[in-house]
């Protein structure tokens, strides 16, 4: 891990200078080698297809019903969270449904791919936000598809953040092209698909008021503006109701117990996370800690919109918020890194992404079992 973060930083230093070629031919082979490579590091990729399974196979819904009410189904030897119900967004659930039907190891072979691809859609998308804010598109698109906890976790380890991602990130080209419908649709999707992508509606709802170009040009709202603010809200609620009333079909309304579920991690800790660590090397009160840090986290993200809405830029402020929430959830996993890395790639902060890059080197070593 640490050979191929040396690695990665030295591409990102010469990246603008190895041409279009050979930066997309060494994103396309590093992302393909890692999707053919066995599961890494973690069995999330198992639960996915367990919990398709349950409801496909078994009729059981996973929002209610755990892998463990279905212990003989061939999903079940690889799953490490065997009494925990579905946590994620019912437009995820409802896509892996058709993998039920095929063998544990083809449907675990589906999901890589589609990290795969995930990776490589949010590189593309980066490229092009990059150059339209005057940033430069190949090391933009190195900066997240070649970082190695991508590499090893997003794709390596098959997680569906990386389609999450790429649903927001298309959310955001669409807003800064000035297609607000279809943005709110996308983001709304994303959302759908895992619920930590919600941390970018604030910021987005923002730029539709403040700006439509793709590189900053701040003005006060205009009738125009309210127009793209009503097109972004309509493709939100467009794109809300109509997977609310999928979900409901398949789900029941249980399928809101995932979004309660995703929000109790915060309740659970992870050794690598911030307030975590601290507390373990003061000896400080670790209940203590993450108060502190849940109280910061706020005055963070209240005082990032209110520099938004004075005019900053929704882009920039949406990756602040992203590292901000890294810094001070009590549940931090490795593959979380992608929420932030293609905004900081397109944010043109470059603290922001030394911060990004020293987070990396941060979490290089977890959930590695040595």
């Amino acid at each position: 891990m640490w050979a191929g973060f040396a690695g990665y930083l030295g591409f990102l230093a010469a990246a603008p200078r190895l041409g279009r070629r050979l930066v997309r031919g060494t994103i396309v082979v590093l992302v393909a080698a890692f999707a053919i490579a066995p599961v890494l590091l973690s069995h999330d990729v198992y639960s996915y297809v367990d919990y398709a399974r349950l409801g496909a196979r078994h009729g059981l819904d996973p929002y209610v019903h755990p892998p463990l009410a279905a212990p003989g189904d061939p999903a079940y030897a690889h799953v490490a969270w065997t009494e925990a119900t579905s946590a994620y967004g019912p437009l995820f659930t409802l896509l892996t449904y058709p993998l039920a039907w095929l063998s544990v190891g083809a449907a675990v072979a589906v999901q890589k791919a589609a990290a795969a691809l995930s990776v490589l859609g949010i590189a593309a998308l980066t490229a092009r936000i990059a150059a339209w804010r005057g940033a430069d598109p190949l090391r933009a698109a190195a900066f997240v598809a070649l970082n190695p906890l991508v590499l090893v976790h997003v794709v390596g380890g098959a997680h569906n953040d990386g389609l999450t991602m790429l649903l927001a990130m298309a959310a955001v080209a669409a807003l800064l092209s000035a297609r607000e419908l279809t943005a709110g649709g996308a983001l709304a999707a994303a959302v759908a698909t895992k619920l930590s992508a919600a941390f970018l509606g604030p910021f987005a709802l923002l730029g539709a008021i403040r700006h439509r170009s793709p590189v900053p040009s701040w003005r006060p709202a205009t009738k125009r503006s309210r127009r793209s603010v009503r097109r972004f809200l309509l493709g939100c609620l467009g794109m809300a109701v109509g997977l609310a009333g999928a979900a409901f079909l398949a789900f029941g309304w249980d399928w809101l117990h995932g979004f309660g579920l995703a929000g109790e991690n915060q309740s659970r800790t992870s050794y690598m996370s911030i307030p975590v660590a601290t507390a373990r090397l003061t000896g400080l009160d670790p209940g203590a800690i993450r108060l502190a840090a849940a109280l910061l986290f706020a005055a963070a993200i209240a005082w990032l919109l209110a520099w938004t809405w004075r005019g900053g830029d929704w882009v920039r402020g949406g990756a602040w918020a992203a590292l901000v929430l890294l810094l001070a959830t009590s549940w931090l996993l490795p593959w979380y890194l992608i929420w932030l890395l293609p905004l900081a790639a397109v944010s043109r902060d470059r603290p922001l992404q030394l911060s990004s890059l020293a987070l990396t080197a941060y979490q290089l070593g977890a959930r590695i079992p040595l």
